[in-house]
């Protein structure tokens, strides 16, 4: 459904974790708000941990995905915040907490790693949002 590709005149993405560009077909988009490490009671999971909280942030991710009968995949764009940011930081958030959810259904689309000083609340070390294509049948 969605086109991805990576034009020869740009880099190749970093680490084969995003597409350059994304083209959505005509059709009905989703922006999902950004999503933070709080479970289905509203509680924080892992205090102090990027790694953890980015695992629950794309969990939250992947169930608002299914609420809306889509799936990885259908991700056009998404945004990753992280407080704190240093090199290591990057494996905490994409291999221990991303591919951790999603496993070799990586949602490979345009995406934006951001380096934040702070987020919403300061216990929030992570924050995701993205852009859904939605499929047809919803």
């Amino acid at each position: 459904m969605l086109q991805k590709l990576n034009p020869p005149t740009l880099p190749a993405p970093p680490m084969n974790l995003i597409a350059q560009v994304v083209i959505a077909p005509a059709g009905r988009l989703a922006f999902l708000s950004g999503q933070v490490a709080l479970d289905a009671e509203g509680r924080l999971v892992g205090a102090g941990d990027h790694a953890a909280q980015a695992r629950q942030c794309f969990a939250n991710l992947k169930l608002a995905l299914e609420a809306l009968g889509a799936g990885p995949g259908d991700i056009a764009q998404m945004k990753i915040h992280v407080v704190d940011h240093r090199p290591e930081r990057i494996q905490q958030v994409f291999i221990e907490g991303g591919q951790a959810v999603f496993g070799a259904a990586w949602p490979l689309c345009a995406s934006t790693y951001i380096g934040v000083a702070a987020l919403g609340l300061p216990e929030w070390l992570v924050e995701i949002d993205a852009v859904v294509a939605l499929p047809e049948a919803v």
